[in-house]
């Protein structure tokens, strides 16, 4: 027969509770990753000012003044700060999907303008200096048949230094 001895006493009592305080705790996180945890970037989004607005979307052509889809966009500076614009580029977003056409600058002598990139020529006031001061325009033309009517275009500029969205503006063409 096997006699107790106090020698032969075991330390299981606070190791189980260790491991099941460990076990539970590691149980609770894997439960709160199974769920998405939700997204606080609407929030963020809706904090993006409307600095600069498309003011609209041309689809005639200069000379004939038929319909040809010719998408140019014009965006005008409402704010009251002057931008370097060599430090701002663009993203446009059509009907949610982005554009594949390339804006790194809004300088009208630093953008480089070839028909692969998506943008035939830019110009207008804000893009011939330095700055893109209030009030100023710039003209924008993308290849041809970029928008049609209903399309919601939505305008991005960026600050290429921070990479921080500075402006969102939301149009419908219509």
């Amino acid at each position: 027969m096997y006699s107790y001895r106090k020698q032969d006493d075991a330390s299981s009592y606070p190791i189980g509770v260790i491991l099941i305080v460990a076990i539970t705790f590691l149980l609770g996180i894997l439960i709160l990753l199974m769920f998405q945890i939700p997204s606080f970037q609407w929030n963020l989004d809706k904090q993006i000012p409307v600095i600069f607005t498309i003011t609209a979307i041309e689809s005639v052509d200069e000379l004939t003044g038929h319909l040809n889809y010719d998408s140019r966009l014009v965006l005008l500076h409402t704010g009251n700060v002057d931008y370097q614009n060599r430090n701002l580029k663009i993203k446009i977003v059509r009907n949610g999907q982005p554009l594949s056409c390339t804006i790194t600058t809004l300088n009208g002598h630093d953008f480089i303008s070839t028909s692969h990139t998506g943008v035939q020529w830019m110009g207008g006031s804000g893009c011939s200096g330095d700055f893109l001061s209030p009030k100023e325009r710039i003209c924008i033309d993308f290849s041809d048949g970029t928008f049609h009517r209903g399309d919601n275009v939505q305008l991005n500029v960026i600050d290429k230094i921070t990479n921080v969205t500075i402006s969102r503006h939301e149009y419908l063409y219509e």
